[in-house]
């Protein structure tokens, strides 16, 4: 499983660098060392494990995410417009249910760049968000994203 993680996530790395780079040949010395470097530290950061993804989990989070990223994006657009009063920013705070790991930290990620809300703190099961406007129905759209986050890794909780 090691030598997998190993070369997916090099080939992430390498792919990245040559994106970055433009496709240009001429950085490559020094990006092949930054590509071993990424890769060493990925594989210490999050070691490789056991974490199986469902395609029709996927494709559910990943629909529930741009169209609620288009819509947040919307309601941003039109507080902004509105000027200050339009907002009314908040912390909420609420029971994560998911089980430590890749499913909690994606979720805090998620709900970071989607409009509007961004994750404050996550201590154990306790996340923190600060949200611009309270009045939006941010808790049921976590939990909503919690059940696809469920669906996406398989999680038994």
């Amino acid at each position: 499983m090691i030598i997998r993680s190993l070369f997916l996530r090099g080939l992430l790395f390498v792919a990245l660098w040559w994106i970055l780079a433009e496709g240009r040949h001429d950085g490559w010395l020094l990006g092949g060392i930054a590509v071993a470097a990424a890769t060493w530290a990925s594989l210490k950061l999050l070691p490789p494990a056991r974490q199986s993804i469902r395609l029709a989990g996927l494709l559910a989070f990943l629909r529930f995410f741009l169209w609620n990223s288009l819509r947040g994006g919307m309601q941003v657009a039109g507080m902004a417009l509105r000027g200050r009063e339009a907002l009314q920013p908040a912390i909420i705070e609420l029971q994560v249910s998911l089980p430590p790991g890749s499913a909690r930290i994606l979720l805090v990620n998620a709900l970071g760049l989607m409009p509007g809300s961004l994750g404050v703190d996550l201590d154990g099961a306790n996340l923190r968000l600060h949200v611009l406007d309270a009045c939006q129905p941010i808790v049921a759209e976590t939990r909503a994203l919690e059940v696809l986050i469920t669906d996406l890794f398989e999680v038994t909780s």
